[in-house]
């Protein structure tokens, strides 16, 4: 919502004496999934984010005005509520926010069939509104008579969308549009202002003439064909990305990062000016439906079709731009790395990170918009570190590579032998090597458990290329055991014991040993042996007795170990 709170209705109950609830004569009514028709007054500070109708007509939005109307309790919606459904203002796009609190249950106020609540902006209560869920709008009667002017509203948010994603999009640079680039930008610049000159003048005139039709109705190809070719390009890079280790990767997203960068631009550019086409040709078909039923239909299924392709557009330019963005961000926060080869022809460090940070400037506002980044990483609760240890640029680099929602739970910064041996100290055949490990000089090691992961670094190659060695899930977690070393130090050791490996830590004396005990504990929330893993440990150990079975002659008896016999697995 611009610059409003996360939502503008709220049930908070100070907003009902606040303000009289009386004088709500602001409506939101959700016609579609997160999309509202706005009704009656609306306040100063939320008009800016009013959504125009664009290509809806006068004649549908007088339709969703009287089938709105109608919608609750007839004999309560009067007076100022009444008077609201008289005046449409335009269409709102429903927070999640909004959207999380209608899902909860109706903690909000009920009045004249609808759900009172507050209007926030800035902080402060502006006004109240009166909100009808979906569910309400979906159960009326009539709405199947309004479902081609919805699919009319659905198409103008769509290009509401994807015009404001262009809007905030990125400056292409003399850089990134080399000699190639400006014939390619060229050519999809003149479809993209063609489309918007004729959508600009229909939303003017009201309607699309034929005169108006005419000027785009022969771009169709030239458009499809820029878009499949952005398409194409973005899934190219997205597989590049896929298939390649974390060292190729980072090289590829490095070295391809002009070309990234132009290409998401140019597919937001194509599908947008895609969207428009579609609106406008949705614009003739319901025209024409008031006497013919198909082109009625068509309107719906224009509507489904874009909003499929530009779901899907949406998706694959978000996967880049974050690959590419969280890439520039590591850079960005890197105290340890001199060179950035972003360019193969950029050998100059200097000007490889004055590039760096003209991509970074330049794509952050349109990957904000595609996917809002998470907020800076807080040292979490336990952290087994030094006191002397700055945690601050580890947890600067960590935030990039968090997932949505992820959380990170613990921090610690033991020493992890290199050459240990895959079998932990737990087995008594490993104790020799494991002492012959230990008094060789180990490598300091990050580990950050989050709620869903194990993740390990070596730290110089974390600070200084962002590396991460392994990143275990946390319901690979089978044992974990916290014990005091045999040796001089007297230091605390936690073994890991993974679906596929051993592992083990161990912190220095001036580590509080409390809190790696509690690093213990957490990681000791997850350990588990999923039942298949069970019975395929027990199928192998009747393995070697059903072949021997087979092996013996005719009258020699065999028999199986009870449960209360020992099995013995002989150390070379």
């Amino acid at each position: 919502m611009g610059n409003t709170a996360d939502s503008p209705v709220s049930d908070d109950p100070t907003s009902n004496s606040d303000i009289d609830s009386t004088m709500a004569s602001m409506v939101l009514a959700e016609v579609l999934p997160g999309v509202a028709v706005v009704f009656g007054e609306v306040p100063a500070e939320l008009k800016l984010d009013l959504i125009d109708f664009g290509l809806v007509s006068d004649v549908d939005r007088m339709q969703i005005s009287t089938v709105l109307a109608s919608i609750g309790n007839t004999a309560t919606v009067a007076g100022n509520l009444g008077n609201a459904f008289a005046s449409v203002q335009g269409l709102y796009r429903i927070s999640d926010a909004t959207q999380a609190l209608l899902k909860a249950g109706g903690t909000l106020a009920i009045k004249d069939g609808a759900n009172l609540g507050a209007v926030f902006a800035n902080g402060k209560i502006v006004g109240q509104a009166r909100l009808i869920p979906l569910t309400a709008v979906s159960a009326a009667q009539a709405a199947a008579v309004i479902g081609p002017a919805l699919a009319m509203v659905a198409l103008q948010m769509q290009l509401s969308e994807v015009t404001g994603l262009v809007r905030t999009n990125i400056a292409l640079t003399s850089q990134v549009l080399t000699t190639i680039r400006h014939g390619q930008w060229a050519e999809l610049t003149a479809l993209v202002a063609t489309v918007d000159h004729v959508v600009d003048q229909a939303r003017e005139v009201g309607s699309v003439p034929t005169s108006l039709w005419d000027t785009v109705a022969g771009k169709r190809v030239d458009l499809r064909t820029q878009l499949d070719l952005y398409r194409l390009n973005v899934g190219n890079h997205i597989r590049q990305i896929h298939r390649l280790d974390t060292h190729g990767r980072r090289e590829y997203l490095e070295t391809n990062a002009e070309a990234i960068l132009f290409d998401a631009n140019a597919l937001l550019s194509s599908i947008k000016a895609w969207t428009g086409y579609q609106a406008l040709h949705a614009a003739r078909a319901r025209a024409a439906g008031h006497e013919d039923a198909g082109e009625a239909r068509l309107v719906d299924t224009i509507a489904r079709h874009t909003r499929t392709e530009l779901d899907s557009a949406l998706a694959e330019t978000t996967s880049l731009v974050d690959s590419l963005t969280r890439e520039l961000r590591i850079i960005a926060e890197l105290p340890g790395r001199d060179t950035l080869p972003l360019t193969g022809r950029r050998k100059d460090s200097t000007a490889a990170r004055q590039t760096s940070a003209r991509l970074l400037e330049a794509i952050e506002p349109l990957a904000d918009a595609l996917h809002p980044p998470a907020p800076p990483l807080e040292a979490p609760g336990v952290a087994c570190a030094p006191k002397s240890l700055d945690l601050e640029p580890y947890l600067r680099i960590l935030r990039w590579f968090l997932e949505d929602g992820e959380t990170l739970r613990v921090l610690g910064f033991p020493d992890q032998p290199d050459a240990l041996d895959p079998v932990s100290a737990i087995f008594s055949g490993a104790k020799e090597k494991l002492a012959a490990v230990m008094d060789k000089v180990a490598a300091k090691t990050l580990v950050a458990v989050t709620d869903r992961r194990i993740i390990t670094a070596k730290t110089n190659a974390f600070l200084e290329q962002s590396e991460i060695r392994q990143a275990i899930p946390i319901d690979r977690v089978r044992y974990v055991r916290a014990a005091t070393t045999q040796d001089k130090s007297g230091r605390l050791a936690i073994d890991l014991i993974t679906r596929d490996e051993n592992i083990r830590w161990l912190f220095h004396a001036d580590i509080d040993n409390t809190q790696v005990d509690a690093l213990a504990a957490v990681l000791a929330e997850s350990m588990t042996i999923p039942d298949v893993e069970r019975d395929e440990l027990q199928r192998r150990r009747y393995a070697p007795i059903e072949a021997g079975k087979k092996g013996e002659s005719t009258g020699t008896r065999s028999t199986e170990p009870t449960g209360s016999e020992a099995v013995t697995c002989d150390a070379e």
